[in-house]
Parts: structure tokens; C-alpha cells; sequence
């Protein structure tokens, strides 16, 4: 009897924490993993503090500490760029007129299919979007630049990386686009809408509705010359990013992820896709020829996993980006892979330590190309 009880009382706890997360993921503390299980990529463990070389590709491990390096803070005796900032209202898109699930809802996975998530909340529903534009001081006005596009916008620390890296001449004076999302997150939100389908939607967004609104409100050209493009992202920004050069790769050849949600997280579902962002992994590159595309990624060993009511074995966000690397490896990519220890998801102290490295090691076979406009 006191057994039955303490089965129970066990079954009970574990329903209440299934709720709690799908809830609130950020209440429950994810596991930490370790970079050296069985089935992971292996990887060169580098000295606490130390990041990669942007000379190598490959697979990396950091950590514990996280302090940032020089280029992520502002320095006094170097020029800074000019930041320009706009909002668009969802009414003047026509990609992307708004939508919004209801508060306090999500969701339920399909008893047939569980990979398949059911949303009956998500209705219209207008924004605005924040956009704010980093031109350096050594842009020429009337030459095409080299671009870099980020996802969650705006993004200072990015802007304070490139004023410091295009200083020292680590990476070509580019001009940075942060774009805000349309607000929400996940499965029937205009962020999930748009971060998280698998097409070239959110590509052909910026390209048509943002690219010329840049160029007009802040007098500069962009280069239509796909090496001189990034995209770069946290989370589903990161995987957005990846989606962005996947399915355009004649307009980005560069991406730049933290995070990445790689996994099955695509709403409304595509039978063509059937997983999501987990497609990437599970098919996508292993089944395509090469793309023309450079990759840097990261992820934590804290980092997500599971953090809803789905439990389809394509929620684990470390499984997900180990993946990616693997097939990266195996397909012949150029890419640089870096697992972080004691950091979460799309860790700001992480960032700090590497993305002046993951940019130069992103730009280092950069060369501008003739006649591109």
C-alpha cells in the first residue's frame, strides 16, 4: 500500500513538471550535457577562455568561464559606426500582415501524430517591427557594401563588434541590419511564422521589404553578390539564418548561429518538411548536393531541451546542433562547430567570448566581387 502510494505521489510529480515546463520552460533547469557522450562529434578541448582559431574548421569545447574578449567592449580611440533606426508597421507588408496566438496558450500534439502540433489560438493580429542599421565609418557612400543580417534585432553588441573588428581589419567594413521579429515566439506567433518555415519566405521578406528601405532611409548600396551576405541569429533566428541561405543561396552564402533551433518546431506543418528545422539533420543536407555556404554555430551544454508538450524526440537543442555538425562534417562543409560549457541558451556571456571570432572566422575567405550590383 505504501508502495502504491509512493508510485503515485512519483507520477503525480512528473505530470506537474511536464506542465510547469510546457508552461514555463525557463522554471526547470536543463540538464547539463557532456561534450564528450557517446554519439556526439568529437572535439578539441581548448583551454578555459580560449576560443578557436578563426584559421580552423571543425568542432570545439569552451569553458567554463566566459569573460569577454576586448573586441566585444567599446573602445575609446576606435572610430564608431552610425546607427540608424525605423519601425515598420505590419500593415505596409505584404509577406508578412501579422498574427498572434493568445495569451497563456500553446498548443497540443496530435494523438495520431505527436511529431505534429495542433494550434487553434493563433489568430490575425497586428505589429510593429524595430529595425536599426549599423553603418561603419569607413563605408564610402556610393559603394556596394558587404552585409550582415541578424534576426531579434537590434543587437549593440553586434554593432560595438564590427566598429572594433573593422578597425583592425579582421572583417571588411560591412553594414549590419538587425531586424526585429513581429513578436511572439514558437508555433502560431508571427516570430515562429516567420523564423521557424521552412522556405524561402522570410528571405524573400527582407530582400523585397526591408533591403530597399535600408538603402532609401540611410543612403547606402548593398551588394547583391551572395559572398558579401550573412545571416546570422539566436535560437530560431539562428535557424532562420541557416533558412534563409538553404533556400536563397544565391543571396546569402554566410551564416552565423547561436543556439540554432534545429529542431522540429515549423508551424503551420509541411508535409514537404514534415520535421521542421530537424529536417536540416535528418535529410535536408545529408540528401542535397553542396551548397555554397559557410557556417559557424554554438551551442551549451545547458541548453534546451524539451521545453513543451511535444515529446517526439526532436526537442533537444545539443542533440540537434551535434547533428548539424556531424553532417557538416561529413558532407564537406566549411564550418566551425563550438560547444560551450556552464552556458544556456543563446548565452549573452558565451556571445561576449566569441562572436568577434565567429565573425572573422565567418569573413576570412571574403573577396569582394566585380560587377555585382
Amino acid at each position: 500500500m505504501e508502495l502504491t502510494k509512493i508510485i503515485s505521489r512519483t507520477i503525480a510529480c512528473c505530470v506537474l513538471f511536464n506542465m510547469i515546463w510546457s508552461v514555463n520552460p525557463a522554471i526547470a533547469q536543463p540538464p547539463t550535457r557532456d561534450p564528450h557522450t557517446p554519439g556526439y562529434v568529437s572535439a578539441t578541448e581548448l583551454p578555459d577562455g580560449a576560443n578557436p582559431s578563426p584559421d580552423s574548421n571543425g568542432n570545439f569545447i569552451i569553458g567554463p568561464t566566459h569573460d569577454p574578449v576586448s573586441q566585444s567592449m567599446l573602445q575609446a580611440n576606435v572610430p564608431q559606426g552610425t546607427i540608424y533606426r525605423f519601425a515598420m508597421d505590419s500593415r505596409d507588408s505584404k509577406i508578412y500582415p501579422g498574427i498572434a496566438r493568445e495569451p497563456n496558450t500553446f498548443g497540443a500534439a496530435d494523438p495520431v501524430s505527436p511529431a505534429k502540433l495542433i494550434v487553434t489560438t493563433s489568430h490575425p493580429a497586428p505589429y510593429t517591427r524595430q529595425v536599426a542599421v549599423y553603418i561603419p565609418k569607413q563605408y564610402v557612400a556610393g559603394n556596394l557594401a558587404p552585409f550582415i543580417v541578424g534576426a531579434d534585432g537590434p543587437d549593440n553588441l553586434l554593432f560595438t563588434v564590427l566598429d572594433n573588428l573593422i578597425a583592425e581589419g579582421k572583417v571588411p567594413p560591412m553594414i549590419a541590419i538587425s531586424i526585429g521579429n513581429g513578436s511572439g515566439d514558437a508555433q502560431g506567433s508571427e516570430r515562429g511564422l516567420e523564423y521557424d518555415t521552412m522556405s524561402g519566405l522570410y528571405a524573400e521578406f527582407v530582400e523585397n521589404e526591408i533591403l530597399p528601405l535600408v538603402e532609401s532611409k540611410c543612403q547606402v548600396k548593398l551588394t547583391k553578390d551572395p559572398a558579401g551576405r550573412a545571416a546570422m541569429g539566436g535560437s530560431s533566428g539562428g535557424s532562420c539564418a541557416l533558412i534563409m541561405a538553404w533556400y536563397h543561396p544565391e543571396l546569402y552564402h554566410r551564416v552565423l548561429t547561436y543556439s540554432g533551433t534545429y529542431i522540429n518546431q515549423q508551424w503551420p506543418y509541411n508535409p514537404k518538411t514534415p520535421h521542421g528545422a530537424w529536417e536540416f539533420h535528418e535529410h535536408l543536407i545529408p540528401k542535397s548536393r553542396l551548397k555554397p555556404l559557410r557556417i559557424w554555430m554554438e551551442v551549451g551544454d545547458q541548453d534546451l531541451f524539451n521545453p513543451n508538450v511535444m515529446r517526439d524526440d526532436m526537442h533537444d537543442w545539443v542533440v540537434a546542433n551535434e547533428n548539424m555538425a556531424k553532417v557538416l562534417a561529413v558532407k564537406g562543409y566549411p564550418y566551425q562547430f563550438v560547444f560551450a560549457r556552464n552556458a544556456r541558451h543563446v548565452d549573452n556571456k558565451v556571445r561576449k567570448q566569441t562572436l568577434p571570432e565567429a565573425l572573422e572566422w565567418l569573413w576570412k575567405d571574403y573577396r569582394p566581387a566585380k560587377g555585382m550590383n
